[in-house]
């Protein structure tokens, strides 16, 4: 049986892609390799923008009853100490900036996307089935056996390893547009109520260590390092967690030493390297698109926009029947209209933070909330 719409992947961005395309009537098979609730490693921001686009998929009452960890501010330190603050902005429809455990926002939007009329299948996707240069479907493999099942479209959403992808795009991203970062949760630290702070020093600018709080003296805590920058630092990322975790500012809340649990290190594809990211047959979204903005890392905004932005242009294509790359291109054209200015600025800045780290202090010093890595930060987390 040949579905209408497979979505390999059920993280933020496809799962709101099926939702997307279930609203519109489609017939979508959405898979992912892990039973839900899973745990995804994640900083676990979640910027007012992205639940904003939550909201027009139908989760405002789902995410307001879900009662999740709201954030009021951010909190920037420079290399010398110096702090800004900045309040955070509500988007246009009300929506807040939350920490959310990705085991809870993923679960979340994987049920919203089943009770918008989409089929769930657990399973490993090994790849796409291509025909004469043609996405015709995935090859998926679940309790030992494989099988293929056919698509109109695919839909690729399914994270930095993708398996989609990697065979429709088998040349790898640069190490300056990749990151490599590290997740931690910590039990019994002196939080700063609803901040979300970020904490850049030369160790690994133009990377940052953050400090997520989520209540009653828990946190998400890491760091992340551009990736040509952390294979000359020759230290483990636990080290340079260990590093940060002990300096004065920070070992004096730990009421206990710092309990930590639940270490976890990824890898990022920035969004400042060109790719291809629509073919015949199918598109890639989300971290399979490598939408993650240079600067701050984040990449749930980027993620859901090219999900509905896709959904768009694959709905449009079902009105000829046509899933060519000359009809699925519009999807990179939109999406490169919206996403590749900021990204862009982003990676100037973060380029700016390796050659004159000294910048850094004198922006957070003197350039205030309206200074554009401010922003940044506050917009994108």
């Amino acid at each position: 049986m040949e579905r209408e719409v497979i979505v390999v992947g059920a993280g933020p961005s496809g799962s709101a892609a099926a939702t997307a395309m279930a609203q519109r009537g489609r017939d979508v098979l959405l898979i992912d390799r892990a039973r839900f609730p899973r745990d995804k490693t994640c900083g676990d921001g979640i910027p007012a923008s992205a639940i904003e686009i939550l909201y027009s998929l139908g989760m405002k009452d789902k995410v307001l009853a879900s009662n999740f960890y709201e954030i009021q501010h951010v909190m920037l330190s420079s290399p010398s100490g110096h702090i800004l603050e900045a309040p955070i902005k509500h988007g246009e429809k009300g929506s807040h900036t939350y920490v959310i455990p990705r085991m809870l926002l993923d679960a979340l939007i994987q049920g919203h996307a089943v009770e918008s009329g989409a089929s769930f299948l657990e399973g490993q996707v090994t790849g796409p089935i291509i025909e004469d240069g043609r996405v015709i479907g995935v090859k998926v493999k679940n309790d030992g056996t494989e099988e293929e099942i056919q698509a109109k479209v695919v839909i690729g959403a399914d994270g930095v390893t993708s398996s989609i992808a990697r065979e429709l795009r088998p040349d790898k991203q640069e190490d300056r547009h990749r990151a490599v970062a590290l997740r931690a949760y910590i039990e019994d630290i002196e939080e700063l109520p609803r901040v979300a702070e970020f904490y850049l020093y030369n160790e690994i600018l133009p990377g940052y260590a953050w400090i997520f709080p989520l209540g009653e003296g828990r946190a998400n805590i890491g760091l992340g390092m551009r990736l040509d920058k952390y294979r000359k630092a020759n230290r483990s990322l636990e080290e340079l967690l260990d590093v940060f975790l002990n300096m004065p500012a920070i070992k004096s809340r730990l009421k206990q030493g710092g309990k930590i649990e639940n270490v976890s290190v990824w890898q990022l594809n920035f969004g400042s390297q060109d790719m291809q990211r629509a073919y015949d047959g199918a598109i890639l979204i989300g971290d399979a698109a490598g939408l993650i903005n240079p600067l701050t890392g984040g990449g749930i905004t980027n993620g859901v926009q090219s999900a509905v932005i896709a959904a768009d242009v694959v709905d449009k294509a079902f009105s000829t029947g046509d899933f060519s790359i000359e009809v699925l291109k519009e999807y990179e054209q939109r999406l490169n209209d919206r996403l590749r200015p900021g990204m862009r600025r982003s990676y100037l800045i973060q380029r700016s933070l390796i050659y004159f780290p000294s910048w850094v202090d004198w922006i957070v010093r003197w350039g205030g909330s309206n200074s554009m890595v401010a922003k940044t930060f506050i917009e994108k987390l």
